[in-house]
Order: C-alpha cells, then sequence, then structure tokens
C-alpha cells in the first residue's frame, strides 16, 4: 500500500515547489534585468568607444583619402585593443566596411539606415553581423562639416547560458536559504494546524466529517444545531421534515427561517426549559431535548434531538381504548357474576317467580343502554367506546349519559378513528376532572353532524378550568394534576387539539353560566373530509 505523507510532508512538499516556481520566476526576471543592464551599460561604453575613434583625425582623414586608406584597418585594430571592444568597425556611406579586425569583414555590409547615423546622430543598439548578434553603437564621422562614414563598436550578446553561469554562484545560496526557510515555516505551520484540528491528519478529518455525515442523515431522530448566535450548524434530513426547513439552511439564523415561535423559544433554549419538551409540530406531537455545548467552560452552542411521538401517541391512545373496552368487560364480568349469584339464591329460596322478574329486569336495563346510545350514536366505533366508558364512569360512581338531542351518523373510517381519539381524551378529562368531586357525579356527551362537520361535546359536573389556566389547557405536558410531567399527563388534550388542528377542525372550552350545573365544557369539530 502506497504511504501517503503527513501533514507536516504535505506542507514540505508544497513549500518547496513553491520555492522551485518563485526561484525560476526569479531568475527570469534577473535574466530579463540583465539584458536589459547589458544593452545599456556595454551600450554607453561601446558608443565611448565609437566617438574616439570617430575623433580620430586618422580615421577621417583615411574615409576622405582613399590613399590614406591603408592606414584603417591598424588603427581600428588598436582601437579595440585598447578599448575591450569585440568589434570596431569602419563604413564608409554605403554601410561597407573599410576597415575591420580582419581582413574577411571588408566588404560587409551593414544597414546605416536604420540607425540614422548618416543625418549625422549616433545610435546603440543591436544588429546582426555574420550570422552573430552585438550590442553596440554607430557615431557618424565628420570632416568638413559633412558626414564621410561611421564608427561602429560592439561586444557580441551574450547568450543565455552565459548569462546563468554568471549568476550560478549565487543559486546554490538562494536555493539552501530558501530551503531551510520553507522547511522551518512548514514545520511550525504543521504544528499550528495540528493543534486546531486535535492532531489529526487530513485524510482522518475526511472520514470523520463523513462518517458523521453518514451517521447524522442515516438516524431516524431529528437533530439540528446552533451556534451562540442561533444560527444553523448542522441540521438532517428528519429534523428538515419536521421543522419544514430546507437542509440547505445551515449558515442561517433561526429567525430567518419559517419555524414557529414557540419551538424556536424551546431550541434557542429562550423558554428556559430543560429535558425532554413535548412540542407540537404542525400536526406533529414531538418530543425536543436541547443540550448546551460547552468547551473550555463556554457555551459554543446547543445540539436538539427531535423524536416524533405522534404515532406512538395515537398507539397509546388506541392501547387506552382496548383497556377501557377490556376493563369495562371486567366489569360487566363482575356485575353478571354478582347477578348470577342473585339468581341462583333466588332459585334456591324457592322462587322462581322473582327470579324471572330479576332477569327480565336487568336484561331490560343492558337492553335499553345499548338501544339509547344506538339510538342517537350510529356510527359503531364511537357507540362502542361510549358503552365502555358508560361502565367505567359507573365503576367510579358517575353517571354517563348520551345527550338526548344527540344525532351522529355513520362515518368514514378515518374521520372515525379521529372521533374516537378525540372522544375518548375528553370524555377521560371529564372522569379525572369529577373523581374528586364530593356532589353529583355527571358528565354529559352530545354529538351531532350539520354542514359538513361533526361536533361533540363533553360536560362534567366537575370544578372546572380556571379562567387564568383556559390558555394553557391545550398546550403540550400541561396539567392540573400533580403528577403532570412529559410524555405522562399534559398530553391528552394537546392530542385533541393535534388531531383536530390537522383536520381542520378545532377544539375549545366553552363559556359557562352562572347557573349552568357544569363545570366545563369541552367541544371539538372535525370536518368530514380532512384538509391538507
Amino acid at each position: 500500500m502506497r504511504r501517503r505523507l503527513t501533514l507536516a510532508g504535505q506542507f514540505l512538499a508544497l513549500q518547496l515547489v513553491i520555492i522551485v516556481v518563485v526561484l525560476v520566476a526569479v531568475m527570469a526576471v534577473l535574466l530579463a534585468q540583465a539584458e536589459v543592464t547589458f544593452r545599456q551599460v556595454e551600450g554607453d561604453r561601446m558608443r565611448a568607444v565609437a566617438e574616439t575613434g570617430a575623433s580620430m583625425q586618422v580615421i577621417r582623414d583615411g574615409l576622405v583619402d582613399a590613399e590614406a586608406r591603408a592606414i584603417l584597418a591598424p588603427t581600428a585594430e588598436g582601437l579595440r585593443t585598447v578599448s575591450g571592444a569585440e568589434l570596431v568597425l569602419v563604413l564608409d556611406l554605403t554601410g561597407r566596411v573599410v576597415a575591420g579586425p580582419e581582413p574577411e569583414f571588408v566588404g560587409e555590409r551593414v544597414d546605416l539606415a536604420a540607425s540614422r547615423v548618416l543625418e549625422g546622430r549616433a545610435w546603440i543598439g543591436s544588429w546582426t553581423v555574420r550570422d552573430r548578434r552585438y550590442v553596440g553603437a554607430h557615431v557618424p564621422v565628420v570632416s568638413a562639416g559633412r558626414v564621410v562614414g561611421a564608427v561602429a563598436a560592439a561586444r557580441e550578446h551574450p547568450d543565455v547560458s552565459d548569462r546563468l553561469g554568471t549568476a550560478a554562484p549565487v543559486l546554490p545560496v538562494y536555493l539552501g536559504v530558501a530551503g531551510i526557510l520553507g522547511a522551518l515555516g512548514s514545520l511550525l505551520l504543521a504544528r499550528r494546524v495540528k493543534r486546531q484540528t486535535l492532531g489529526m491528519e487530513p485524510r482522518e478529518i475526511t472520514r470523520l466529517v463523513e462518517h458523521r455525515e453518514a451517521m447524522l442523515h442515516g438516524i431516524r431522530e431529528g437533530v439540528i444545531g446552533l451556534d451562540t448566535q442561533h444560527r444553523v450548524t448542522l441540521v438532517n434530513d428528519a429534523a428538515s421534515d419536521l421543522l419544514g426547513i430546507a437542509s440547505t439552511a445551515v449558515g442561517q439564523p433561526l429567525s430567518a427561517l419559517e419555524v414557529e415561535p414557540h419551538v424556536q423559544a424551546v431550541l434557542t433554549g429562550e423558554d428556559g426549559g430543560s429535558g425532554d419538551r413535548v412540542v407540537p409540530i404542525g400536526d406533529r406531537v414531538v418530543i425536543l431535548n436541547r443540550m448546551p455545548l460547552i468547551q473550555r467552560d463556554q457555551t459554543t452552542g446547543s445540539v436538539t434531538t427531535m423524536r416524533d411521538r405522534t404515532d406512538l401517541l395515537r398507539l397509546q391512545d388506541e392501547l387506552d381504548v382496548s383497556r377501557t373496552t377490556t376493563e369495562a368487560l371486567r366489569a360487566q364480568a363482575h356485575e353478571f357474576s354478582n347477578r348470577l349469584h342473585v339468581i341462583g339464591g333466588l332459585l334456591e329460596l324457592e322462587e322462581p317467580e322473582e327470579a324471572r322478574r330479576f332477569v327480565r329486569r336487568i336484561s331490560g336495563a343492558h337492553a335499553q343502554l345499548s338501544a339509547d346510545v344506538a339510538a342517537r350514536v350510529a356510527d359503531p366505533a364511537a357507540a362502542a367506546l361510549l358503552i365502555a366508558k358508560v361502565s367505567r364512569a359507573h365503576e367510579q360512581d358517575t353517571t354517563l349519559r348520551v345527550s338526548s338531542d344527540s344525532a351522529l351518523p355513520a362515518l368514514p373510517e378515518g374521520l372515525a378513528t379521529d372521533l374516537v381519539t378525540v372522544l375518548g381524551n375528553l370524555i377521560d378529562n371529564a372522569l379525572d376532572a369529577v373523581r374528586a368531586s364530593s356532589a353529583e357525579r355527571v358528565i354529559e356527551v352530545a354529538a351531532h353532524c350539520a354542514d359538513d362537520t361533526v361536533s361533540v361535546s363533553v360536560s362534567d359536573s366537575g370544578p372546572g378550568v380556571p379562567e387564568s389556566l383556559r390558555g394553557k389547557i391545550f398546550q403540550e405536558g400541561f396539567s392540573t394534576k400533580e403528577s403532570a410531567r412529559p410524555g405522562g399527563r399534559g398530553v391528552g388534550l394537546n392530542l385533541v387539539r393535534v388531531v383536530c388542528t390537522r383536520r381542520g377542525g378545532r377544539v375549545r372550552i366553552d363559556p359557562t353560566p352562572p347557573d349552568s350545573p357544569w363545570g366545563a365544557t369541552f367541544t371539538a369539530e372535525l370536518p368530514l373530509q380532512e384538509q391538507r
């Protein structure tokens, strides 16, 4: 397996690459500057040499008098030797070389049109002689007030290898100093980065982030993180669905997102609560648990987990209905056993007529109860619930009756399920309310269906709900019982509100007139068609 570089090794390799790139760039700049410097310095020096030659009387005479031209060659060679120039040429007005360092140069032509030296001006620049580049100057030779020729002094232009050879002695120094500084800087930078990354290498950080993302988005519970400014630092798919925000909300303040105010208060800790909090979010009942993040004794944010309890509460309510039915059956079985004992006793006393009258009486009472409920409530699920609740109320010495003006037809399956949930919780709440009452304990249920809306009311003779608590009675976790706790009491009425709201209906506490026999009346309205 190929061994990967450590963080310090990667920094060092990167620094070395940067150093090499910088050195190459510096060398390119140095070579360009050397080129410019060479042209300026050598051009000025060659101009001085050419001016010296143009001012010599011997050269002026040799250009004017053809018989004196033989002295030009040794004069030009002497000038070249003394000045250190590589090339000194004497030119006539046509640019033809009349004297040079070697006889082969005589007759060669130099372009004087570009240099404008024939106009009496000195010129510095580059030109090519016999495929070799030279840097030098052209200076006009003036005799008797007119230009009679020119003197050219030049030095061969050095190539790149010559210039690199000149700079070579300092390159190892530059490279060594830069390498030492780069290595030291890489080690210091790597140590600082490692302190900030808890000593982990980049590949370890990558694996950690990938594992965190997979785990975060793989769990069913919602997770949302906030910093101290209440900006979203992380959010998984479950939290996005529950809160109704996009998964790209990371970095945005919570106040800018469409989150309900009471949910924001729990997420930010402004509600002052701690531990599990039962919060309605839309048509869901969610358990929120907020934990502050503390590092180095400072709060750096918070993480809140979310557990959707809606389906669980519905199952719990269905279980309560089943438990109520079971308890009613148990009570009826116990009552039936007692009645059998009475019948058996009457037969032992040889009172068959009295036994027959007793059987007719108890059979008629039960049949009358079932007939009364069935006459007013045609929906089987609601009727069965009411009969079961009547038996349970009878065990608590409470009278539960159905209002004589009730009229409830058979309902669609979905609405019937929601109605049983609402009605069961309202009756249970009423049974709790009248339990501590010393007066007559009475609960009355009224059910109607009109204008495509099912309306049920549950009235009890209990103490009622104080005016100061009417705004809180439907909140999550709120209860007037001492045993109220998240996930325990304080859920029933909140679930009723959630079910009604989800269907587009509502639940309320009706005002109680002063002369009313009822302590509290709860009314729930559910449309026949569920609104989405």
